[in-house]
């Protein structure tokens, strides 16, 4: 766990290259139950084939924030992107224990990408 400022950007990195930079391939397709998506804490992306990060959160259960719908999902749709062409990029946290620890890890992650679909980016501390 992230002790320092220095140490949580470090971190906060680690996440992003895993969800920016795994092979779209490797990323979770859309589906009804989401049943492939582990019921644990992470940060997550949706992704486009093409156009890349949409959306970051994070989440105490990937799988329960997917299984009950998602807006980015609903904005995808009205974008006219192609299901297929839509995927969950997602990191497991094992430290969900300190919510303020992972408000600032998804703020760092956040004003670093500036993904289109989230609504509001958190200003730097």
């Amino acid at each position: 766990m992230p002790t320092n400022d220095y140490e949580l950007q470090i971190q906060a990195r680690r996440i992003l290259d895993a969800i920016a930079f795994t092979p779209f391939e490797q990323c979770q397709p859309l589906s009804r139950e989401f049943a492939n998506i582990p019921a644990r804490p992470g940060i997550y992306a949706i992704r486009h084939k093409t156009d890349g990060l949409l959306y970051i959160g994070k989440t105490k259960s990937l799988r329960g924030r997917f299984s009950g719908g998602h807006k980015a999902f609903l904005w995808a749709w009205l974008d006219k992107y192609s299901d297929e062409d839509v995927r969950i990029a997602m990191q497991l946290i094992s430290y969900w224990g300190n919510p303020a620890l992972l408000l600032e890890l998804e703020a760092i992650i956040l004003r670093a990408t500036e993904p289109p679909y989230n609504v509001q980016i958190p200003s730097e501390r």
